[in-house]
C-alpha cells in the first residue's frame, strides 16, 4: 500500500524513491510488525482474560507446566493480526506471491482458531478431530498446488524445484502428483510448528528465526543477479516474500515479549498453524520445499520424534502386548523436560540448534 502510494512521490523528492528497495521495505515491515505487537499485545491479553479462554493443561506432562492452566491462548491473534497488516502496508499488493501467502495464513490461522475455539470456549477436549484438521490443510495444500499448475507465476515450470547444495540438480515433479506433494509439504509445516508451541517462546522465537532465513532466501532468488551469481532458480517477483517473511520476524519478537518465560499468553493453535502454513506456502513458492528441512530442522525433528514415539509405541504393544516408548515423552522437548532440564535452557538451546540450521541453510547458497 505505501509503495503506490509514496513511490510515485519519488518525481517530487528523491526520499520517496527508497519504497522501490525491497530491502528498506522489509525492514519497515519488520519494525512495523514489532510495534504493532507491543500496541496491540496488551489489550488483546486483557480480552483474553476477560472472555476466561486460558490453557489447559495435560496431566501426564511435566509437573512444572501445572502452574500454567488458566494463562490466556489463543494470542496467535495477536501474531496473524499484525503479520496481514504490516504485509499489507509495506509489501506490492500486486504481487501474487504476497497475496497467495496471506490468504494462506489467514486460512491456517482460521483453521488453529476452530480447534482453540472447540477446546478452549466449548470445552471439547478434542478439539477439531485431528481427521478434519488435516482434511483443511491438506485442501489448502491441494489448492494451492493446482493452482500454480493452472497458473504459474515465473518461466519456471511449477513442477521444478530446486535441491539444497546442488546447482545444476533439480527435482522434476510428475504434474498429477505435484498437488500432492505441495499439500504434504504444507500440512507438514503447519503441524510441524503446532508441535513445537509446547513451551514458553519456543515456537515464536524458531518461528522468527526460520521465517528470517527464508526472507533471505526470497531476496535472492528475486533478483536476476543474484540467483545468477549463486546458481538458484530466478523467480521475478518473489524477493517480495522477504517483506512477508521480515514482518512475521517482527511479530515473532514481539510476540516473545509476552510470551517470555513466564507467559503471559500463549500463540495457541490459531498462531502455531498459521505460522507453519505460512513458512510451507513460502518454501513452496519459491521452489524451496528440500529446504525447508533444513531451515526447520527443529521443527522437523520436533515432528519426528512423535512419529517414532507413536509408532514404536504402536509397534511394541503388537509384538509383545506392552507398549513401550523411545522417550520419555513426545515431542522432544519435553522428553528433555523430564529429563530434568529446566524450560528456558531447552528454549535457549533449541534458539541455539536452529541458529545453526539457519546458518547451514544458508552456505547451501555458496556450497553448490
Amino acid at each position: 500500500m505505501l509503495f503506490r502510494l509514496l513511490f510515485p512521490l519519488s518525481d517530487r523528492h528523491i526520499i520517496f524513491n527508497v519504497f522501490q528497495y525491497i530491502s528498506f521495505r522489509a525492514a519497515g515491515a519488520m519494525v512495523t510488525a514489532l510495534l504493532l505487537t507491543f500496541l496491540v499485545g496488551p489489550p488483546v491479553i486483557r480480552w483474553l482474560k476477560t472472555q476466561g479462554w486460558g490453557q489447559v493443561v495435560r496431566l501426564d506432562g511435566p509437573s512444572s507446566h501445572f502452574h500454567k492452566a488458566g494463562t490466556p491462548t489463543m494470542g496467535g491473534l495477536i501474531i496473524v493480526t499484525t503479520v496481514l497488516i504490516s504485509t499489507l502496508l509495506w509489501a506490492r499488493l500486486d504481487n501474487p506471491y504476497v497475496v497467495i501467502v496471506a490468504a494462506a495464513t489467514a486460512w491456517f490461522a482460521a483453521i488453529g482458531f476452530m480447534d482453540d475455539y472447540l477446546k478452549i470456549v466449548r470445552h471439547e477436549p478434542r478439539g477439531l478431530v485431528v481427521k478434519y484438521k488435516l482434511v483443511w490443510q491438506m485442501a489448502a495444500g491441494l489448492t494451492l498446488g493446482v493452482f500454480l499448475l493452472l497458473f504459474p507465476l515465473s518461466g519456471r515450470p511449477p513442477t521444478h524445484t530446486m535441491l539444497p547444495f546442488f546447482k545444476d540438480y533439480y527435482v522434476v515433479f510428475w504434474a498429477p502428483l505435484y498437488p500432492l506433494f505441495v499439500a504434504l509439504v504444507v500440512t507438514g509445516s503447519s503441524n510441524g510448528v503446532n508441535l513445537a508451541d509446547g513451551l514458553d517462546g519456543l515456537a515464536a522465537g524458531l518461528s522468527g528465526i526460520a521465517a528470517l532465513t527464508f526472507g533471505l532466501f526470497a531476496y535472492v532468488i528475486g533478483r536476476v543477479d543474484t540467483s545468477a551469481y549463486l546458481g538458484t532458480f530466478y523467480l521475478p517477483g518473489a524477493g517480495e516474500l522477504g517483506v512477508f517473511c521480515a514482518a512475521i520476524t517482527g511479530a515473532a519478537i514481539g510476540f516473545l515479549w509476552f510470551n517470555a518465560p513466564p507467559a503471559d499468553v500463549f500463540m495457541g493453535d490459531t498462531g502455531a498453524l498459521a505460522l507453519g502454513g505460512a513458512m510451507g506456502v513460502t518454501a513452496v513458492l519459491l521452489k524451496s520445499e528440500f529446504l525447508l528441512v533444513l531451515v526447520g530442522g527443529v521443527f522437523v525433528a520436533e515432528a519426528v520424534s512423535v512419529l517414532l514415539q507413536t509408532g514404536w509405541f504402536k509397534f511394541t504393544r503388537w509384538r509383545t502386548g506392552t507398549g513401550r516408548r523411545l522417550f520419555k515423552m513426545a515431542p522432544l522437548h519435553h522428553h528433555f523436560e523430564k529429563s530434568g532440564w529446566p524450560e528456558t535452557r531447552v528454549v535457549v538451546r533449541f534458539y541455539i540448534l536452529a541458529i545453526l540450521c539457519s546458518l547451514v541453510s544458508l552456505a547451501t547458497l555458496k556450497i553448490r
